[in-house]
């Protein structure tokens, strides 16, 4: 598990618990963190366990990173009225 400050740990199972990397502590992105909980602010070292997972900053929550959106999926599949599909890259 790599994660970087900014970064969001998701812990399933428990609704509403997870929170914002807000310092890495071990090297490369190893744990442990420094997790600001979003339910009520509260700041913590955490151990992730097996089940936690990292999203990284910028993704919507629980989206998996490596696979597009719904919308990347839908706008690859038909254009958009009043736009040529594209053919190839230029």
């Amino acid at each position: 598990m790599r994660a970087q400050v900014g970064d969001r740990l998701v812990l399933p199972g428990r609704t509403g618990r997870g929170g914002v990397v807000v310092g890495v502590l071990g090297k490369g992105g190893a744990p442990p963190y420094v997790i600001k909980w979003h339910r009520d602010g509260h700041i913590a070292m955490v151990f992730p366990d097996e089940y936690a997972r990292i999203v990284p900053a910028g993704h919507p929550a629980g989206a998996d990173p490596e696979s597009p959106s719904d919308r990347e999926r839908a706008s690859a599949q038909s254009p958009e009225e009043g736009q040529q599909p594209q053919r190839g890259r230029q």
